[in-house]
């Protein structure tokens, strides 16, 4: 057939050559059913293309937009009805980058089977009454296998198992996020933490980095958590961003002991705040936020007046609500670190709820099923739910400002001179380190 023919009329053609066939009419209709889901996504891929250039393929006439088609690639793309091999359409001389809304970037798997998976888990239901519900909700004829569904929470399993093994080397962050939630996976126990690590690359990139369980937050079980990451080639990042949690804290200044540490500025209020009467919360709570609408430049001088902020804030109140007040200046240091980073950055590194909606949700799904299936069903579940929520985050814009100033922070936390290192005592911190952790 000429390469000038589309890959749609191509399997149009596949389709027809079936029809004229002499095979029994069942076989050729079970190979039409999965021609036409491939028919289907193909003629919706080219229909992007073709509204990305405002143009048909070989049309003549004024270009809307400057580039051309360039061939094709394939790409295997996971559906209910089994592997769907599609011709993904090659770009050149474009002037933006072209992005599927049905392939997204990357997207090699349509997550429908996968998400009523998962659904059926956190609904608590066991692998046989996920296969009857779906037999139910897709009907008699929906040609489901026995071991479909088992198929699937396996496939879950070992993604999750692979990810959990990956090597880290390759990953370079400026920003590392450190949280935990809590989930109930073992019988007779109370809710116990998944620790998550997630981060922002030197390049800008949101990067989702690890997942373990822990029978509770104490410096054990971060200290564990973030050797292993480490042992798998996971570099020191710039600023380590947390809640309080002594044990994470703790744990986080050993592993790191070179990286800065920032305090979530959301937490210290929620602290503060739980000290003060529910009359005058409001109050307090937008004095406390005025405490951060700094002007200064990154750097010292930002640091200063903030804590000068604070101090004045401390005096204002001290009297009248003692606890909240010392609450505030207990944790000056690590909550105006990240004042020393680029002003584009502020908002995003000065608290570590980057993916607290994320977690809510799921602990939100989980509530009304007391106990998930075990700690292995439990983490597979939290990475699917954060591993899919992770194609969705944001990164952070890199200018050639921020990029120097970052570059200039992380040569003098990770290699100070020479002569500084020899004079410090074993084991002691670099300066830098020991003011953004006391």
């Amino acid at each position: 057939m000429s390469p000038r023919v589309s890959p749609t009329e191509r399997v149009r053609a596949e389709i027809d050559e079936l029809f004229c066939s002499d095979r029994e009419l069942g076989d050729v209709l079970e190979d039409v059913a999965r021609l036409g889901v491939r028919l289907l996504m193909q003629t919706a891929l080219e229909a992007e293309v073709t509204e990305f250039f405002g143009r048909d393929r070989y049309a003549r006439g004024e270009r809307t937009r400057p580039g051309s088609r360039n061939g094709y690639g394939p790409v295997t793309v996971k559906t209910t009805a089994g592997p769907v091999t599609l011709a993904r359409p090659k770009l050149r001389g474009t002037d933006e980058q072209f992005t599927s809304r049905l392939l997204g970037v990357g997207v090699t798997r349509t997550n429908a089977l996968e998400s009523l998976v998962i659904a059926g888990f956190v609904r608590g239901l066991s692998v046989r009454d996920i296969e009857a519900s779906l037999a139910e909700a897709l009907g008699s004829e929906a040609a489901l296998s026995k071991s479909t569904v088992s198929r699937v929470c396996e496939a879950i399993k070992d993604e999750c198992d692979a990810w959990g093994a990956r090597d880290l080397g390759d990953v370079t962050l400026d920003y590392l996020y450190l949280d935990g939630s809590h989930f109930k996976f073992h019988a007779g126990a109370p809710a116990e933490p998944v620790l998550a690590a997630w981060g922002i690359t030197t390049d800008g990139q949101p990067h989702f980095v690890g997942l373990a369980p822990g029978a509770a937050e104490s410096y054990d079980a971060w200290h564990d958590f973030l050797a292993d990451l480490v042992s798998r080639g996971l570099g020191a990042p710039l600023l380590v961003i947390s809640d309080g949690a002594p044990g994470l804290i703790g744990a986080a200044e050993t592993v790191f002991p070179r990286s800065l540490r920032q305090r979530c500025v959301i937490h210290r209020a929620r602290n503060i705040l739980a000290k003060v009467p529910k009359a005058a919360q409001a109050e307090v709570k937008a004095a406390y936020w005025q405490l951060f609408d700094i002007d200064e430049v990154p750097g010292q001088a930002a640091v200063t007046e903030a804590r000068r902020r604070i101090d004045a804030m401390v005096a204002r109140y001290e009297h009248q609500y003692p606890a909240a007040m010392r609450c505030l200046a207990a944790d000056i240091e690590s909550l105006t670190v990240y004042l020393r980073f680029p002003r584009e950055h502020w908002r995003r590194i000065r608290h570590s709820n980057f993916i607290e909606r994320t977690f809510g949700e799921s602990r939100r799904r989980v509530k009304v099923i007391g106990r998930l299936p075990g700690e292995r069903s439990c983490l597979s579940l939290v990475w699917a739910v954060l591993d899919r929520a992770s194609r969705g985050w944001r990164g952070m814009e890199h200018t050639p400002a921020t990029t120097r100033l970052l570059a200039e922070l992380r040569h003098r936390l990770m290699d100070p001179p020479v002569e500084m290192a020899d004079r410090r005592p074993a084991g002691a911190k670099s300066p830098d380190t020991v003011t953004a952790v006391a």
